[in-house]
């Protein structure tokens, strides 16, 4: 179940702590058509990952100057696509795909991912996306030659980031991005600050007043007065904490009789939503009706035929000595990366059901 309530205040806490960034709500993280509708009543503007993400934003209300394609790995015919919709922002990070853009949408605003480290977020970005910041000015230079528009750069510090000094070292990377450019002759306008905003866990997370603070510092720090236009790219901190998930207890066993972690079993695994807990990156706080009582250390996994559906063992998970089969248990903080994650089929489980209010 989302609660548009919840996601109304975390839309408003954004427009308060960055009033002079715009807000591109990371479409992949819950594209239900109520967020989107009413993100997009908010004001709100959208990064896409696909054309299907587009179209789900424009039902949504919105119109496409306030979408960008931001994903860095696009078919040439979704860029063609996108820009038949009238969208004329996109994200790069190569030679490559800088021309698929100039063939299929040209004239349009390019901004150029850079790599970063990633350090301090519990889900790192790989070097999958993004490039070194000399390769950088390359590539936006590329862009101007095939009379596209260098419009500017973008980074993104990694998902679920608690580190609030990991904006600086983007950011000044970025800058010297901007320099170089300059020097070449193009006057960027745009910088893309990117997600890695939280959501509550187990673990407290700084405020969104703390990340603003920092975010401005380093802009300050690295770009002096000439502060371009910025954006920011919210998903999990949009939507966590807006969203829980209801599971049932299938099975409680033991290995062994002598085994003092207990194996529990619940409907809702990796397959069915949980996949961020992947190398138990992502741990989400169980609620159970027996939570006064004394707990103990568990293996949590989910229901299907396939050994990797584990979701907590390498650190076991105290759950109450009293919990049963048949009971209920209710995860909390899944409002982000849980029902688009969700499998359509596998072993016949139906996807997760999603309930807004």
């Amino acid at each position: 179940m989302v609660d548009l309530d919840v996601v109304r205040k975390n839309y408003e806490a954004f427009a308060r702590v960055m009033p002079d960034s715009r807000i591109f709500y990371a479409v992949k993280a819950n594209p239900a058509p109520e967020v989107l509708s009413l993100l997009a009543s908010l004001g709100s503007s959208f990064d896409a990952a696909s054309v299907a993400e587009v179209e789900m934003v424009l039902a949504a209300g919105a119109g496409p100057e306030r979408i960008s394609y931001g994903n860095t790995i696009k078919k040439e015919r979704d860029i063609l696509r996108a820009h038949q919709l009238g969208v004329t922002l996109f994200a790069v990070d190569c030679m490559e795909e800088v021309e698929k853009i100039a063939r299929a949408a040209p004239g349009s605003r390019i901004f150029c991912r850079i790599l970063t480290d990633g350090v301090g977020a519990e889900w790192p970005l790989s070097r999958k996306f993004g490039c070194v910041k000399d390769e950088a000015v390359d590539v936006l230079a590329h862009a101007a030659a095939l009379r596209l528009v260098p419009h500017g750069v973008s980074f993104h510090v990694g998902s679920q980031q608690t580190d609030l000094k990991a904006w600086n070292r983007a950011l000044r990377d970025a800058a010297e991005v901007f320099r170089a450019a300059s020097e070449r002759g193009m006057q960027l306008q745009m910088l893309n600050l990117g997600g890695g905003f939280p959501t509550r866990y187990l673990k407290e997370v700084p405020e969104a007043d703390d990340y603003g603070r920092a975010i401005f510092r380093g802009i300050r720090r690295h770009f002096g007065n000439r502060i371009p236009e910025t954006i920011i790219e919210p998903g999990r901190g949009m939507v966590g904490n807006a969203g829980v998930l209801k599971a049932e207890v299938v099975l409680i066993s033991k290995k062994s009789r002598d085994d003092e972690v207990r194996w529990v079993y619940l409907d809702v695994g990796k397959f069915g939503g949980l996949a961020e807990t992947m190398d138990e990156a992502i741990r989400y706080p169980i609620r159970t009706r027996h939570d006064r009582d004394a707990t103990g250390p568990c293996v949590v996994a989910g229901p299907t035929c396939d050994s990797m559906d584990v979701l907590y063992e390498k650190v076991p998970y105290d759950l109450p000595l009293t919990l049963t089969i048949g009971d209920e248990v209710l995860i909390e903080g899944t409002g982000a990366y849980t029902t688009t994650y969700s499998s359509v089929a596998f072993n016949g489980f139906q996807p997760l059901q999603s309930y807004v209010i």
